[in-house]
């Protein structure tokens, strides 16, 4: 039996190097898994070689506790790979192909999916609309961070890069098509960015700086980037941003008026999410302080893209009302400025294709932006710390030593 090293989460801070077992087409019962999923058949699906996965700001929340992740569940949700079987009722997908998988798990034949929302879809996930790898209340589909992988619905969801050689080339900007590149282009897009806006960023986290770059792709004139970390600021003035420290400079009206000339932007875009802190040094968590922030700061009639990450429990919240998700929102502010929200999980199908030309074709520099960082599998779980505590680098993970 082929061995299958993984990334487990065991306990809040820990994460370990295991192996997993080979899988195959079937999702079988384990850590996370919902009982109504156990033993469902695969044979649309195929197993992927991981070529590289990523530590996402998303799986940071379960390792620190502040969800309900059980123990032994196998994380990663940015996956790409190299097609090594594939299941009976695989039609167009080949053996040898080289894909990225959209993190969000999508059949393709609900009602959603066939209007795009595949980041809601209705038949992965029997708790709720919505499912993707290696996440708590996802469904339990095994994560990606790991030698091997199964991937459902394959046909459907695969993206094949139409020239392997061409692409490991380009292989650390492809990478992010998963997750963080069409989450942070989501982001811009529903924020309403376009040739010429002023655009906010809150958080220069991968997210962030994805977020910051399509902006500046959508035509942007001025993207300005929020964080309380200098180091990330700075990979966020490597490219071209505006940056405001909110640790050293509370004050995030008179920062943009600085910049501008007026104390607002046109569009904003929230890419902290539910563990956001207060601004100025010593200030403490206070999770709605983002989206506040970012309502009084975007035009009337301004729009807000939300991709940072919100749940409906945080054991690790402060207060009774957080730990279900309610937060102390400024709504009625937002009334009065006729603004947009726009929240979830981004629909990767939406964006990927558009994104793989754009990097192919070098009008996108995503690995750039974000500072990818290779590392190997055994050093995922150094990879963890060292990203929990606020260093400026998308660690991207090599499990065979391709990239190496």
């Amino acid at each position: 039996m082929v061995a299958n090293k993984a990334v487990v989460y065991r306990k809040p801070g820990v994460v370990e190097v295991e192996d997993i077992g080979f899988p195959d087409l079937v999702l079988r019962d384990g850590p996370g898994v919902n009982p109504l999923n156990v033993g469902r058949k695969c044979e649309h699906g195929v197993i992927l070689k991981v070529v590289t996965t990523n530590i996402c700001g998303s799986d940071q929340h379960m390792v620190r506790g502040r969800t309900t992740a059980p123990s032994g569940l196998v994380l990663g949700h940015e996956i790409t790979g190299e097609v090594i079987e594939v299941g009976r009722d695989v039609e167009f997908i080949k053996k040898g192909d080289l894909v990225s998988v959209p993190f969000n798990i999508a059949c393709g034949r609900c009602r959603n999916c066939k209007q795009q929302d595949t980041h809601i879809c209705e038949n992965v996930n029997p708790d709720r609309p919505g499912s993707a790898y290696g996440y708590v209340d996802m469904g339990g589909w095994v994560g990606g961070q790991s030698e091997y992988v199964m991937v459902p619905y394959a046909d459907f969801q695969l993206l094949k890069f139409p020239d392997k050689d061409q692409a490991l080339e380009k292989i650390l900007d492809l990478t992010m098509l998963s997750d963080i590149f069409p989450t942070g282009y989501h982001g811009a897009v529903s924020a309403g960015v376009k040739t010429g806006s002023t655009v906010y960023v809150a958080g220069a986290g991968p997210v962030g700086l994805a977020a910051a770059h399509s902006a500046q792709l959508l035509g942007a004139s001025v993207v300005i980037v929020g964080d309380l970390i200098e180091e990330r600021l700075a990979q966020a003035r490597s490219f071209g941003c505006e940056t405001v420290n909110l640790r050293t400079h509370p004050n995030l009206e008179e920062q943009i008026e600085q910049i501008l000339g007026v104390p607002e932007v046109d569009c904003a875009i929230d890419a902290v999410g539910f563990e956001a802190s207060g601004h100025g040094d010593g200030a403490g968590e206070a999770p709605a302080t983002v989206l506040n922030s970012i309502m009084g700061v975007t035009r009337a009639g301004g729009r807000l893209g939300i991709p940072g990450l919100y749940v409906t429990g945080d054991p690790g919240a402060e207060d009774k009302d957080a730990q279900e998700g309610t937060l102390k929102i400024r709504f009625g502010l937002g009334f009065a400025k006729a603004h947009t929200f726009v929240t979830g999980q981004t629909p990767v199908m939406r964006y990927h294709r558009d994104l793989m030309q754009a990097i192919l074709s070098g009008r996108a520099q995503i690995a750039k932006a974000v500072n990818a960082t290779v590392i190997s599998l055994e050093e995922a779980p150094a990879g963890y710390k060292e990203f929990d505590g606020g260093v400026a680098k998308k660690f991207v993970i090599d499990p065979h030593g391709a990239l190496r």
